[in-house]
């Protein structure tokens, strides 16, 4: 009975968030034409889909959310936030940093309805996975917007998680930071493995969410050694989601 109600429930969300969709994507255009002319890395449409993408998060009661560590974000200049992967609800979930931002996304988002066209949007960067040509323009692409002062986001296990756990991290994301000398800011998240996995189509409405924003790593303490950055960074992050799950209840945030 649980199951067959978290199965109608989950797909009046799915249509609740297409239409919502439909009229939220529609203004975004409309701010995008209004601002493109002073403001060319497309921040205060960011913020707007970030507060767009982050309600379907927050408008559920049965998600309790927790962010930490928000102190630890410098909008004001370029970095590439790693993020481990647990569901396709994370996207939505990095939204709730509410900070401009570019994501580095496989093509085949780019050709569906509604999230394509929001990426298209937020000028966010395609990679066609395994085809050598697309991951030397990805590069390039990302190259250019941190020299322009972007942040972009990227999961460098390259796909979503199985099993919850943090698996091995490709090099793209730290050879972007070393090669244009920008920080990598590790985000650890929990919790949304739990609402929908990798190959699931009915939702979890009840979860404990945490994100935890850690500091900057400044590539120039490994001297250019990218491996060395990557492995660290890694061992970081597992680290910090184990602590994450040692017991530790998160606290609900203001609605």
């Amino acid at each position: 009975m649980k199951d067959k109600l978290n199965t109608i429930v989950s797909y009046l969300f799915y249509i609740y968030f297409f239409l919502s969709s439909v009229f939220f994507l529609g203004i975004a255009w409309v701010v995008m034409v209004c601002t493109s002319w002073f403001d060319p890395l497309r921040r205060i449409v960011a913020y707007y889909i970030s507060a767009w993408a982050f309600h379907y998060i927050w408008i559920n009661p049965g998600w309790k959310l927790k962010f930490e560590g928000r102190e630890n974000i410098n909008r004001h200049r370029a970095c590439v936030y790693v993020v481990n992967h647990q569901s396709l609800a994370d996207i939505n979930l990095l939204y709730g940093l509410f900070t401009p931002f570019k994501w580095v996304s496989k093509e085949e988002l780019f050709k569906m309805p509604i999230i394509g066209w929001n990426l298209i949007l937020n000028e966010c960067i395609r990679l066609k996975r395994g085809d050598r040509k697309s991951i030397i323009e990805m590069m390039k692409a990302c190259e250019d917007w941190l020299r322009r002062g972007a942040c972009l986001v990227i999961f460098p296990e390259g796909t979503r998680t199985q099993d919850g756990e943090i698996h091995d991290f490709k090099d793209g994301a730290f050879r972007l930071a070393v090669e244009c000398n920008v920080p990598v800011q590790p985000i650890v998240l929990d919790g949304t493995y739990d609402i929908i996995t990798k190959t699931g189509r009915s939702m979890n409405f009840n979860a404990d969410i945490r994100v935890k924003i850690l500091p900057e790593v400044d590539p120039s303490q490994f001297s250019g050694d990218i491996i060395k950055m990557k492995d660290y960074v890694h061992d970081l992050m597992v680290d910090t989601l184990a602590d994450m799950r040692e017991g530790k209840k998160p606290v609900v945030i203001a609605r």
